[in-house]
């Protein structure tokens, strides 16, 4: 993928995000993060069919807080994003025997989504929750019968609200802030690292500060607009890790 990546349509989109986001790097500096990117995307994806095997190879930082979900039975979402090998979100809950409805994007190939459903089963026992107004009907009967929920934040929608993120508006699911603020339940960053190779980090920070109720769009936005932030400090502190092919900002940008 370091070889192939920037020969695909897909990294002319990478480059003007990152020069979009990261206008301070020089032409340098950006040519070997998407290299770079290329890279875990590869790792990655050859790491599909080992994901069951991978969980001996993270270091999980604030395990204590899946433990708590686990034990209280309280509905939670544990929020990510596209960052290392994001898959793993699910293999981390699994060792501390939290179930966990991962929330995804299902791909148009179906053979591709039966591939990528069975890895995620084998490795974490995942239920998976299509995006879409069935899936967060899903959503919400998961976290109103106590189970956790795994999310990645970092997607573009064509809906949502237009916040910041890196300095420049982009669409910002509301559905995370939506059900936090609705059913009180708590929102926990989850971040994770590669470190080398097939070793990484897993970071499970202590839940966002907000009141339940008055689910308001200007509430909804201030907790949007500090995940925003949380995700792109990540981003900013590893950007070879982060998936840069999603077109996250308005369409003219890509024109």
């Amino acid at each position: 993928m370091r070889h192939a990546g920037p020969f695909l349509k897909a990294h002319r989109t990478a480059e003007k995000n990152i020069s979009l986001a990261l206008p301070e790097k020089t032409p340098t500096e950006k040519k070997a993060i998407l290299n770079d990117m290329w890279d875990n995307l590869g790792r990655t994806i050859a790491e599909y069919p080992h994901l069951h095997h991978i969980a001996s190879r993270i270091r999980i930082t604030g395990k204590e807080h899946m433990e708590h979900v686990r034990d209280k039975k309280q509905g939670t979402i544990f929020f990510s994003a596209h960052l290392a090998n994001w898959e793993l979100l699910a293999v981390g809950a699994k060792t501390v025997n939290l179930p966990a409805a991962l929330v995804y994007r299902k791909p148009n190939n179906p053979w591709v989504d039966g591939l990528l459903r069975r890895a995620r089963s084998s490795a974490g026992g995942t239920d998976h929750i299509e995006k879409g107004p069935a899936g967060a009907k899903q959503i919400l009967s998961t976290l109103r019968n106590g189970g956790a929920v795994g999310i990645l934040q970092d997607q573009r929608l064509n809906e949502g609200l237009a916040l910041p993120f890196f300095g420049h508006d982009a669409m910002t699911a509301t559905a995370i802030a939506q059900f936090a603020l609705k059913l009180g339940c708590p929102l926990y960053p989850t971040r994770i690292q590669r470190l080398k190779g097939a070793h990484f980090a897993m970071d499970i920070l202590p839940p966002l500060d907000f009141s339940p109720g008055n689910n308001t769009e200007n509430i909804q936005a201030e907790i949007l607009n500090n995940i925003n932030k949380i995700i792109e400090n990540w981003v900013r502190e590893a950007p070879a890790q982060w998936l840069w092919t999603h077109k996250r900002w308005p369409d003219k940008i890509y024109q």
